[in-house]
């Protein structure tokens, strides 16, 4: 390409702190005459380039991927030289292009490494060409610099679009897949359980697999809990979540660790509100002292606990029948010789096991046996009013069960 030299003269203007604001105004508008009859061959040479050197847009140039692609390269190119000609923002339908651009790369489950890595080709291609062709018009290399700075400067432009585009599209599908999600939790949890086929069809759009075998995890307040693959509400008054039931017991108390939970036993996902229901019982029954007051209270190992608390009125019929005898004791007396029975009747008997449980000496739970067995007498030895006592016991005694004093 021949032409006439562009007359500039920028030797002053190039140390100026008015970048990137400034740097249109600073171009001479006769340089987009210059430019504008090689702007399709620049396209077609900057496409070839990004499909010979980036393997994502490596395929051919048709349908949806090739029309968007083509139609990026070619906006990009005319409208750096349009603003060259009249500088001023980019308009809105040009702006569009490129926040097409990060959302269709979105919908194509990649990140933005591979458009700006298409941007940055597309920079070196479209420079390389107008460096040529304004060397050949006679453009002084002061504005030739100038112009490297504002096709970067662009450049950046560009990937700032794409990148507001992207993270909108990001967060409209976050926003979309957490209420499907939430649609999830809220049809696990009824009561009575939803519909198999709705649930499938719930768990499907909200891309969480049912596991064989999930657990709900009740939390005693508000909580900001990061586990993969959970369903949560952390919200409202009874902040939970549902699972898979986990492997490792110690990652999920970590995850947990600076809040009070209680995990559910695991169960399939159609018991998932028995789950709940039982972890947020487990909640309250430490905050009752019926539990050990841990952390974390992971309900498999306190089934038995949970399951004599359920129905109070008939622990405390079990207990008034089968705990009579310990009804006239003092409570020192009583505080002593109650967890010695439980732990006797749990031993069958082994001194030596009840005195390490008890940390006392096994003088002593011989002792305590013989005003038990005056108590309790042939009880002690029947299998149904042995099983009655334990669970009795283990209904009314704190967690873990007071020891006796020495």
């Amino acid at each position: 390409m021949t032409g006439p030299p562009v007359e500039t003269n920028f030797g002053p203007m190039l140390g100026g702190d008015g970048r990137p604001g400034q740097l249109w105004a600073m171009l001479p508008r006769e340089l987009a005459a210059v430019f504008r009859p090689r702007l399709l061959d620049v396209a077609d040479e900057v496409l070839r380039e990004i499909q010979r050197t980036i393997p994502d847009y490596a395929r051919p140039l048709d349908g949806p991927f090739g029309k968007a692609l083509r139609t990026g390269v070619q906006a990009a190119i005319l409208q750096f030289v349009d603003r060259i000609a009249a500088s001023g923002p980019l308009p809105d339908e040009r702006r569009k292009v490129f926040v097409g651009l990060g959302v269709h790369e979105l919908a194509q489950g990649r990140n933005l490494d591979v458009l700006q890595a298409a941007y940055r080709v597309g920079a070196r291609v479209t420079w390389r060409r107008m460096a040529e062709a304004g060397t050949r018009a006679g453009v002084p290399s002061a504005t030739l610099c100038l112009l490297a700075e504002a096709i970067f400067a662009y450049i950046d432009e560009l990937s700032a679009l794409s990148i507001e585009g992207h993270a909108a599209a990001q967060a409209r599908a976050a926003g979309a897949l957490e209420r499907r999600r939430r649609r999830l939790l809220d049809l696990l949890l009824a009561d009575p359980p939803s519909p198999s086929r709705m649930v499938q069809e719930a768990a499907t759009a909200a891309e969480w697999p049912l596991p064989h075998r999930l657990v709900a995890v009740a939390l005693d307040g508000p909580a900001d809990v990061a586990w993969p693959d959970a369903l949560a509400d952390l919200e409202d008054g009874t902040p939970r979540l549902l699972l898979p039931a986990p492997a490792d017991r110690s990652a999920l108390a970590a995850a947990l660790a600076g809040h009070r939970a209680a995990v559910g036993p695991p169960v399939p996902p159609r018991q998932a509100g028995g789950s709940l229901t039982t972890a947020q019982e487990a909640l309250r029954l430490v905050t009752a002292e019926a539990l050990p007051d841990e952390p974390l209270t992971w309900c498999e190992d306190h089934l038995a606990t949970l399951w004599l608390r359920k129905e109070p009125f008939l622990v405390t019929e079990v207990s008034r029948r089968r705990l009579a005898p310990l009804t006239a004791l003092t409570p020192k007396q009583y505080n002593r010789l109650a967890p010695t029975l439980l732990a006797w009747l749990e031993t069958c008997g082994n001194v030596r096991e009840v005195a390490d449980r008890l940390a006392i000496h096994p003088q002593t739970v011989r002792a305590r046996a013989q005003e038990l067995e005056t108590l309790f007498a042939d009880h002690l030895r029947t299998p149904d009013d042995r099983f009655e006592m334990i669970l009795a016991l283990r209904a009314t005694l704190p967690q873990p069960c007071q020891r006796a004093e020495k």
